[in-house]
């Protein structure tokens, strides 16, 4: 942005030290938006005190953060697709992502899994192949949840390294199901992130049964593994919770881009970055169905 008068005077004032007539430059800085930023940086180079470039750091954040709240509004008015969504969250920590790499990623898994789908392929072996081709031949990994890490829970960092949690490397697995038209949703199964393949036919029939009547069986996107009913149910009595219909419900978009927000928020629990658990909550209640 060209500097005028008042850009100048707001800049040299960012160092004053008392913190209301600071607040008051902030916020008119930030009123300009993220064409200020250059400026900002600037500035940041030609200064050697840390306590200023902390305070520069801290409005360039602001100017990203309020672009990706409104970028979150109109992705959830419009139920954008899973992977944007991802994308946005990933922006919270990388606000100048390219998204080139993700989307040539994740379309070289596309089409290498397509080459191996034919139409007489049960829905076992549908996802034996996905499966075999993102965890053994794309080599993915899947860790643990922790709270230590944020890069696990951000798809580009997921992609890059490939390693991600059952959250990162789900999204991966669904976004990539729906390119292929697979019927794999994450379903509502309490204190974990699993996938369900869920049966079309059956979606059409029985409208109103049983939501576990739908799906044929169950994928671990840590590694890719397959989970009968009886392995769920077993699952259920070890946590002394009742199955009851809700747990097999198909999230939507919302819903698990809310859930990673949610989960990413967690990493920033202290005192120092405790705003960035703050905002990241924030934008996890911009998505509330």
């Amino acid at each position: 942005m060209e500097e005028n008068k008042e850009i100048t005077a707001l800049l040299h004032l960012i160092d004053d030290p008392d913190e209301e007539v600071y607040g008051t430059v902030s916020d008119r800085i930030i009123s300009f938006g993220k064409d200020i930023i250059p400026n900002l940086e600037s500035l940041w180079e030609n200064t050697s005190n840390e306590e200023i470039q902390e305070r520069i750091e801290l409005l360039i954040h602001r100017l990203h953060f309020r672009d990706l709240t409104d970028d979150f509004t109109e992705w959830a008015a419009q139920e954008g697709d899973l992977l944007e969504g991802a994308i946005l969250v990933a922006r919270y920590h990388y606000p100048d992502l390219d998204t080139t790499m993700i989307y040539q990623e994740i379309e070289k898994l596309r089409r290498n899994t397509w080459l191996e789908l034919n139409n007489y392929l049960t829905p076992i072996e549908q996802i034996n192949i996905v499966t075999s081709i993102l965890y053994n031949y794309y080599k993915q990994k899947g860790v643990e949840f922790a709270y230590d890490n944020p890069d696990d829970y951000l798809i580009n960092k997921t992609l890059e390294s490939k390693k991600g949690n059952a959250l990162s490397n789900g999204i991966i697995y669904i976004a990539l199901c729906e390119l292929l038209d697979l019927p794999v949703k994450a379903v509502n199964i309490p204190r974990q992130f699993i996938l369900a393949y869920v049966d079309p036919q059956h979606d059409l029939l029985n409208p109103v049964g049983h939501p576990s009547e739908k799906i044929n069986f169950f994928i671990d996107p840590l590694n890719g593994q397959m989970y009968s009913h009886q392995d769920v149910e077993a699952y259920f009595k070890r946590i002394s919770v009742p199955p009851v219909p809700s747990y097999f419900r198909k999230l939507n978009n919302k819903r698990i881009i809310q859930y990673l927000l949610e989960e990413l928020s967690k990493c920033f629990d202290n005192d120092r970055n405790r705003y960035k658990m703050d905002e990241l909550l924030l934008l996890a209640n911009l998505l509330e169905t």
